[in-house]
């Protein structure tokens, strides 16, 4: 796409300004740090555009402190004081487990991923929010704590305008097939190869 022009235009019977305005599903997706970073500047930008943003994290401790939790409900704040931007909802639907400390077995976990991708699919039908992102949301697709097909085909009907993001390694070949936009992180090169352990400022 060089210069942001299609090298072709499809036959589909759609003016520009219809494609131009149709809901894009994107994954990021790899080994590679930066999926999530990525998709929270798209979220920036649908942000500023005044589109309604919600965040669901799938896999990170409720009791974490995320970065970017803090400056979006601080950019929820300004909207609601000013109007500025759009409004913003942060949830955390992996409450109490993560990659290093677990509560409960697997079964709990199930149930809590598999509650939390229901009350995205109810937002999603009920077209609540404009731009989603759907954080580390492969996980509990790998894992076979949500169904694929399920998810495959909400995503993909989901009606009106409503933009999705999804987050997080070795996304299935079913949801990569319904994404108008994929992306894999590729890590040539970690401060962890060298030994150093996670930074403040840079992975949280």
């Amino acid at each position: 796409m060089p210069q942001g022009v299609p090298v072709t235009i499809p036959d589909d019977g759609l003016t520009t300004r219809q494609r131009r305005n149709a809901p894009v599903l994107a994954v990021h997706t790899g080994p590679g740090k930066g999926k999530s970073t990525a998709a929270f500047g798209m979220a920036l930008r649908a942000w500023n555009q005044g589109f309604d943003v919600a965040v669901f994290q799938f896999v990170k401790s409720a009791k974490w402190k995320v970065g970017e939790e803090a400056a979006f409900r601080a950019l929820g704040d300004l909207h609601e004081q000013t109007g500025v931007g759009g409004p913003v909802q942060w949830n955390k639907m992996g409450d109490g487990w993560s990659w290093t400390r677990k509560k409960g077995d697997d079964e709990d976990h199930a149930r809590v991923a598999l509650d939390g991708w229901r009350e995205v699919a109810r937002r999603i039908a009920n077209e609540e929010h404009r731009f989603y992102v759907l954080d580390e949301f492969t996980y509990p697709l790998k894992w076979g704590w949500v169904d694929v097909d399920e998810v495959v085909d909400v995503l993909v009907n989901r009606p009106g305008t409503q933009h999705v993001v999804v987050t997080g390694r070795d996304a299935p070949p079913a949801l990569l097939d319904a994404a108008d936009l994929v992306t894999e992180m590729t890590k040539v090169k970690h401060p962890m190869d060298a030994g150093r352990k996670g930074q403040r400022g840079i992975e949280w």
